[in-house]
């Protein structure tokens, strides 16, 4: 990876599952539009599109923007197949087409009914992009890598990892496997509230989904936690581990700790009690902007 990589994707990025235009109606998809096109307007280095969206949704970012790289977080290979996703690719603008790069992972067993071999799957998924016309090639995709093997696979295959509901040790870790000169661009949950008690409900109303998916689950107990910290969404050390809960400040710090353990970039999750992490938090985006402006 070059150094312009790592400076196209920059030190913070925003992570949302809430741009996804192919969900929404007209005046949703405009709500988006205008969403991205300030976060690329504040500074943010990466949009991550999350929650498995679709090429439409990556190519309708990446066209409301001018200059910011625009990231699936993730695509799942079970959802599209390689030929329909380099088509679409391909479709998009050849002005902005350099700046998308395509995040894929395996997605989970309980969430994909065909779901088998996903170290194997992924493999023959790679092999397609290369094989495809024109092809995807390995300088834009990213790979959703929690374990050893997932992690070299994305090393040799993609720009690097994107892991999601990591600690800063696993970053350590990661970044041991990666080697130096692979981007890893972990995910970071926020809740900016400074009433601690209603953060850790915010964080536990979305943790919950997470701690029925084994990925996930076999990933923290590889990392030292024990299956009672699953319990009731999710005990103060495990939420305290995977999520930034406070003030801007705090959220800034927990930023550079996950960057001094091994991290190139950081997408930030914000979530919002009244919205779930469902919606567009613009004015938490605004404030964490500044929070961060010497990182951006």
């Amino acid at each position: 990876m070059t150094s312009e990589t790592r400076e196209a994707f920059g030190r913070v990025g925003i992570w949302s599952s809430a741009l996804h235009g192919s969900r929404a109606n007209d005046a949703g998809k405009e709500a988006i539009a205008d969403a991205v096109a300030e976060l690329e307007e504040l500074g943010y280095g990466t949009l991550w599109i999350g929650g498995s969206p679709s090429p439409d949704d990556a190519a309708a970012v990446v066209a409301a923007t001018r200059t910011v790289t625009v990231a699936t977080g993730i695509l799942s290979i079970w959802d599209h197949t390689a030929e329909e996703v380099a088509a679409r690719i391909a479709a998009i603008d050849a002005s902005a087409r350099g700046r998308f790069v395509l995040g894929l992972g395996v997605s989970h067993g309980p969430m994909v009914p065909q779901y088998a071999k996903p170290y194997s799957a992924m493999v023959a998924y790679l092999d397609a992009l290369d094989a495809a016309t024109p092809p995807v090639d390995s300088g834009h995709r990213i790979l959703a890598a929690l374990g050893p093997k997932m992690l070299r696979l994305a090393t040799g295959r993609a720009l690097g990892a994107h892991p999601y509901l990591v600690t800063t040790e696993h970053t350590a870790e990661a970044r041991e496997v990666l080697g130096p000169d692979a981007l890893l661009a972990p995910e970071l949950s926020v809740v900016l509230d400074t009433d601690l008690d209603r953060a850790r409900t915010t964080a536990r109303n979305m943790l919950g989904m997470y701690l029925r998916l084994p990925n996930y689950t076999d990933n923290l107990l590889r990392l030292g936690f024990a299956e009672s910290d699953f319990e009731g969404g999710g005990s103060v050390r495990l939420l305290d581990a995977l999520f930034a809960l406070g003030d801007a400040e705090h959220v800034k710090a927990r930023t550079r700790e996950y960057l001094d353990a091994g991290a190139d970039h950081v997408a930030l999750q914000v979530l919002t009690a009244d919205e779930g992490g469902a919606g567009l938090p613009r004015a938490e985006w605004r404030q964490l902007a500044g929070a961060l402006a010497d990182e951006l």
